[in-house]
């Protein structure tokens, strides 16, 4: 039942790995990163 659920848990990171690699290639992190200083300046009172 472990060998189970460290399969289960392996499969799982492999899917979040490979769409982190995804996002980061098409271009997501850019995005990610232009919204989150939006908000941050805005919290300040800059933006």
């Amino acid at each position: 039942m472990a060998r189970r659920k460290t399969a289960a848990a392996l499969v799982f990171v492999a899917v979040g790995v490979a769409m982190m690699i995804y996002g980061v290639l098409d271009g997501e992190a850019a995005i990610v990163m232009r919204k989150a200083a939006a908000v941050c300046l805005e919290c300040i009172g800059v933006g």
